[in-house]
């Protein structure tokens, strides 16, 4: 007894070092993460002030290069000088719009920058002037005046502006760059320290392993010794796998048979309830005619509804309601509980390589799927696709699935476009099926492989069993499955497989 307690106590000390090392672990690797994600937030905002410096002397630059182009053609008389001038005012102003949107997170940087539209303006128009001059063939006058706005009230605002404008972009990248340095080494202390701890937990987890490791060969030891019926112990438990499995086995017949029966007496129930419905509500309307003390009326003959006052309607209309909730929630049920057998089913199967002609097996899809291509005014077309070696049954089911997904789901009133296409790459065939349908809301993308869980608008028959079950068969033949799709824009559903794909692991590890 002592020394169960022992081995008690020790157990839930291992678990509980265990569990405080796991825990210190996710606090360190949480925290290096949020200060990873600072540390880039920072980083962006000094890339963010060098962008917004990089702006301002780009316009500076345009100004300049507007002056000295303007100089040299008025000195020339040169088109190409011409040209450049033109080039380079046609970029001012949107280098101006540029600058502030790049400022827009500083309200004193935003109205610098459209201050400088004023001025800059200004100083524009004198450049134009000169080159009036200059059209005149009034040379001196042009570089004249070029000289006298040099000094003028517009180049001045421009290069204060432009100065105030850099010593605050020089104070926030000071202030930036420090406080990214700080993150970072918080950032790195953090991680050394993690990574010690984590040296220290793998430490502390081979010690315990190797004291597990002995008291477990020490148990071995003694049950060699002393288990003299090991024989019997192992067809005890060979005899409880077995059972387990069988028990698996039996799942199918409890779906369709323990499951279904009493839906089964649920809806005949309820087939006499709503046989039954008329006959209530006529003897509900006799007794009230009775009660309020007037002749009782005939009974309505056949199928004829008896006059109800509007309380006893309403009622009726409530019980009828009730009535077809539960057929169809029998229904669905049913539905569902068939879908889970053919899981159970298809789960049974074992996968059989074959070489697969894909151009031809997806054209014979697209033969079963004709009528329902025309109703919805829809074009499927199949590019070249790659040849693989897989369960054949396994890829017309995927593929089946997607084709049919893409016609149930086409905008109503808008010609269908579906296509599919393959590649290879890296032993790997890739094939995606895109349409111009509805699309998918990127937050329910992962919903949508969700067993018995559906998205979007549910206005088409289905029980979110048909992508759950498609992904799982994909999971089998060794590959992956995506999606990429926004709301009205279509989607592309992405399958990729093995070219050739070897079933004897597969089929032994399900």
């Amino acid at each position: 007894m002592g020394s169960r307690l022992a081995r008690d106590n020790r157990a839930l000390g291992q678990i509980l070092l265990l569990a405080a090392g796991f825990l210190v672990l996710v606090a360190i690797s949480t925290l290096s993460v949020v200060l990873v994600n600072q540390a880039r937030d920072d980083n962006d905002w000094v890339v963010h002030t060098v962008e917004v410096e990089n702006q301002l002397s780009t316009l500076l630059l345009g100004i300049r290069t507007a002056e000295s182009t303007a100089r040299s053609y008025l000195l020339t008389e040169e088109q190409r000088f011409l040209d450049e001038y033109e080039a380079a005012v046609a970029s001012i102003l949107p280098d101006i719009n540029e600058l502030a949107r790049l400022a827009g997170d500083n309200p004193v940087q935003l109205d610098g920058a459209n201050q400088l539209r004023e001025p800059v303006q200004a100083r524009l128009d004198e450049f134009k002037r000169a080159i009036d001059f200059a059209k005149r063939h009034d040379m001196a006058g042009g570089i004249a005046m070029l000289r006298a706005s040099d000094t003028g009230a517009s180049a001045r605002r421009i290069g204060e502006i432009a100065d105030t404008m850099r010593a605050e972009e020089e104070r926030l990248f000071r202030l930036r760059t420090k406080t990214a340095d700080r993150t970072e080494e918080l950032a790195s202390i953090v991680t050394v320290v993690g990574s010690g701890l984590v040296v220290l937990l793998a430490g502390i987890s081979i010690f315990l392993v190797r004291r597990s490791t002995r008291a477990r060969d020490e148990a071995e030891a003694k049950l060699r010794d002393n288990n003299l019926n090991l024989e019997a112990t192992v067809d005890e438990r060979t005899s409880d796998l077995r059972e387990a499995n069988n028990e698996i086995q039996r799942f199918a017949y409890i779906v369709s048979h323990d499951l279904r029966s009493p839906l089964v007496n649920i809806m005949g129930f309820t087939s006499e309830l709503e046989e039954l419905r008329s006959d209530i509500f006529k003897r509900i309307a006799a007794l009230h005619l009775a009660a309020a003390s007037s002749p009782v009326p005939p009974a309505p003959e056949g199928d004829t509804e008896p006059v109800l006052d509007a309380t006893d309607q309403q009622l009726r209309a409530d019980f009828s309601e009730a009535l077809e909730f539960i057929k169809s929630s029998i229904a669905k049920m049913d539905r569902l509980i068939s879908a889970i057998l053919n899981l159970t089913r298809e789960g049974r199967r074992e996968f059989e390589p074959l070489r697969i002609d894909m151009r031809e097996l997806i054209e014979a899809i697209v033969t079963t799927v004709a009528h329902q291509a025309a109703e919805a005014q829809a074009e499927i077309h199949i590019e070249p696709l790659p040849e693989i070696t897989s369960d054949r049954l396994a890829i017309e089911q995927i593929f089946s699935n997607l084709v049919d997904n893409a016609l149930k789901y086409l905008k109503p009133g808008v010609p269908g476009e579906i296509l599919v296409r393959g590649r290879t790459k890296l032993g790997y065939a890739i094939y995606d099926v895109s349409d111009n349908g509805r699309g998918i809301d990127p937050k329910d993308h992962q919903r949508i492989f969700d067993l018995f869980r559906r998205a979007g608008m549910q206005d088409k028959p289905g029980q979110g069993i048909g992508l759950a079950h498609v992904r799982t068969l994909v999971r089998r033949l060794g590959g992956t499955m995506s999606v990429a799709s926004e709301l009205d824009k279509g989607s592309t559903f992405t399958v990729t497989l093995p070219i050739n794909w070897n079933a004897n692991q597969r089929n032994r590890d399900r």
